[in-house]
């Protein structure tokens, strides 16, 4: 696939009822991989945060599942966007998880943006921050 041809997607959904983030994971490797989609996904046991990067027609597929999953509502697309080549070159997940350091979990986000755009960097930064808070 040439890289004239890449989107890439940002959106932010609620959780609806406890979710299972490693088997969400597991699975969403598994299709992004089958569908050269690469992004970031957070999640905090209330909220979803994902960028997802690639072929626009795998975008979409991959949007309409997320949509339908019912373990999503309020699904929003935050920004929408070509890029000329991959901010993510692999599938991540970052998670917040109880007990574990704030300024941990800060770190290991900041790590996985660290190559994308002021934009999505910002994003992601921003709702680590208030989620931390929280």
């Amino acid at each position: 696939m040439s890289d004239a041809s890449l989107l890439q997607i940002v959106y932010i959904s609620s959780v609806v009822g406890a979710v299972d983030t490693a088997s969400i994971l597991a699975v969403s490797r598994r299709n992004n991989r089958r569908d050269g989609l690469t992004g970031l996904l957070y999640a905090d046991g209330r909220r979803f945060l994902q960028v997802l990067e690639g072929e626009p027609a795998a975008l979409e597929r991959t949007l309409e599942r997320i949509t339908a999953d019912p373990r999503h509502r309020a699904v929003v697309i935050l920004s929408c966007r070509d890029i000329a080549a991959r901010e993510f070159g692999e599938w991540a997940m970052a998670e917040r998880v109880a007990g574990v350091a704030g300024d941990a979990m800060v770190a290991q986000v900041q790590a996985l943006i660290a190559g994308a755009a002021p934009a999505v960097r910002a994003t992601f930064d921003g709702f680590v921050q208030l989620r931390r808070a929280a």
